[in-house]
């Protein structure tokens, strides 16, 4: 028996043709649903791309014990435990950041591995006149990706030069050459079609338009502030690259048909996420709740032992599933500490697997879906967490010095083999998730999450439910402090009742509590308040308690405190963030 996984990153599954996309060309994709089934309710666990990763080697959610970061030395590792059963694993893949220190303890899990250049920012070619560029600011992360991209793009002058052409010609010649031998997985895994939407004019040709604006392909990690006719530009971009990964699946798809391999390979096509495009006034991902464009993820399975083809399965199922669905299939038995299940009985069968599951990222919203409703969990910012970690690294760097003069050791968990991990308090991502408040949504009712539903008693069940799921996968403590949850599955209305009222107190600043405060002016003093320097925040309220009198403080107040209490060299970047933060939607 022989598996072949095709993986990409920031695939959206509502403008894929199966699931009812209508103007992006993907016939590729529509063929592979024929040959396979289609999971209609599949969602991610962990955010973003690694945190993603460690959740197919390992089976269990990541974000609920730590953020960005390698295979743990006591992780359970699908590809790994394959290898050692005697099935030869192989990964391609120009997903860059296995390569990064963030990524670095994952490739290494195969029996042997390939690395394809070139994408995002990947500093991987310069030309001299970028080398001033790039010996500037190190600190300016998006200015280095953007001056690596532009350099990469002088040696990607034609289709078979780009990285996900030479990642999917890489797994072709493995299929081609291995195709009569038995015992193999291979993982075939494109960065595409996350941005830059850097493609060949053969496939923008696919989505002519007239556009004359600012944007190129590589839109930012902030809010709508452009046009519609950016916006439909960028959509146009992403769909060139979209059709170009529809183009090589239809390659793997001709190899399977070519080699017969239908009778015998199990073929699982997937994402770790998906992508906004302007819906709900974003760009990407990270900075905002977690929406359905981005949860709810394209999955297609085909199992050779049954042979199902063309049909659909509406259970609800998630990344951590399909560890345990590779190693099933492969008569492999799954460890302990793997909770995800097989999904081969449910495309054989049919049938539930789980009633709940649970999503997010490590710093914000814990979110949990039943498949229509999703209830999304605002934390409490004042309270600490923590990254528990054995290999402290971030993405693209090791932790700081500054980050290990206060490690704890914490006791082990149930799944670190007995190890005690190091208990580091963490950092905050771009934006507070407590911006958002809690929300629950009728994704039923609400495909396009445009309503907040308010249902006392859908969220004592969805709060009680959710915390037997933090139970089974040994949350840390400190977590159920910070969402203003009992260790236990006693939610009352009560203290469904208690959690809105000690939001809105604790959100609401101490200082002029007798004024009004609009909701996004509060998110953008918090934000002004953590990025200003220690020593000037007693300047800030004192500022805002002598300057503004009026009632009602709103967003524009805040911002002129900015260029008052804020150093000029700072202000422009304060400024960026504060209005980032200042975002309730």
């Amino acid at each position: 028996m022989k598996a072949i996984m095709v993986m990409y990153d920031s695939l959206n599954r509502h403008m894929l043709e199966p699931y009812g996309g209508k103007w992006v060309k993907t016939p590729n994709f529509t063929r592979l649903a024929e040959k396979s089934v289609t999971f209609d309710c599949n969602y991610i666990g962990s955010m973003p791309c690694m945190p993603a990763r460690r959740e197919l080697h390992t089976g269990r959610y990541n974000f609920l014990h730590r953020g960005w970061g390698p295979i743990e030395p006591f992780d359970d590792s699908m590809p790994e435990i394959l290898k050692n059963n005697k099935i030869y694993t192989h990964l391609i893949s120009d997903h860059q950041h296995y390569w990064e220190d963030g990524g670095c303890t994952y490739h290494t899990r195969y029996s042997s591995w390939e690395a394809s250049r070139g994408q995002e920012g990947d500093p991987w070619k310069v030309t001299p006149e970028l080398i001033g560029k790039l010996q500037g600011d190190q600190k300016d992360l998006m200015g280095r990706l953007h001056a690596f991209d532009e350099a990469n793009r002088q040696y990607i002058d034609k289709e078979e030069k780009m990285p996900q052409a030479v990642t999917f010609q890489g797994g072709l010649d493995f299929i081609e050459k291995n195709h009569q031998e038995d015992d193999w997985f291979i993982q075939i895994e494109t960065f595409d079609p996350h941005e830059p939407f850097f493609t060949q004019e053969e496939y923008k040709e696919l989505y002519p338009h007239e556009y004359d604006g600012p944007m190129g392909d590589w839109p930012p990690y902030y809010f709508v502030q452009e046009d519609e006719a950016s916006v439909s530009h960028m959509k146009h971009e992403y769909a060139a690259l979209m059709s170009m990964c529809d183009h090589y699946l239809g390659k793997v798809l001709d190899a399977m048909d070519h080699y017969n391999l239908w009778e015998d390979t199990l073929l699982i096509v997937n994402t770790d996420h998906g992508y906004l495009i302007g819906e709900h006034g974003w760009w990407s991902k990270t900075v905002m709740p977690v929406y359905q464009e981005i949860a709810n993820t394209p999955l297609f399975i085909y199992d050779p032992r049954t042979k199902i083809q063309g049909e659909r399965r509406n259970v609800l199922t998630q990344t951590i599933d399909l560890p345990a669905t590779i190693l099933d299939f492969f008569n492999v038995n799954k460890p302990k500490d793997m909770l995800g299940k097989s999904l081969l009985p449910v495309i054989e069968n049919g049938g539930k697997i789980r009633d709940y599951a649970l999503f997010g990222y490590h710093e914000g919203h814990i979110n949990i879906t039943d498949g229509r409703y999703i209830y999304m969990l605002a934390p409490d910012r004042s309270k600490p967490f923590y990254e528990y970690t054995l290999m402290p690294t971030h993405m693209r760097s090791m932790f700081n010095t500054y980050e290990l003069q206060d490690i704890q050791l914490q006791e082990p968990f149930s799944f670190t083999k007995n190890c005690m991990t190091m208990k580091i308090k963490a950092g905050h991502g771009m934006t507070d998730a407590a911006n958002y408040g809690t929300r629950l949504y009728d994704i039923i009712a609400d495909p396009k999450q445009e309503k907040i539903l308010f249902d006392i008693e859908k969220e004592v069940e969805l709060l009680n439910e959710m915390i037997k799921l933090l139970n089974e996968n040994d949350c840390p403590v400190e977590r159920y402090q910070r969402f203003g949850l009992p260790m236990e599955p006693c939610v009352t209305k009560e203290i469904v009742e208690e959690i809105h009222s000690k939001r809105i107190k604790n959100r609401k600043p101490k200082i002029l509590q007798d004024k009004e405060w609009d909701e996004g002016a509060i998110n953008m003093y918090h934000a002004l308040m953590r990025l200003a320097p220690s020593d000037s925040k007693d300047d800030i309220n004192q500022q805002i308690a002598s300057t503004i009198t009026k009632k009602r403080i709103t967003e524009t107040d805040i911002l002129n405190l900015i260029s008052v209490v804020i150093p000029e060299s700072h202000q422009e970047l304060v400024k960026y963030m504060v209005i980032l933060n200042g975002r309730t939607d």
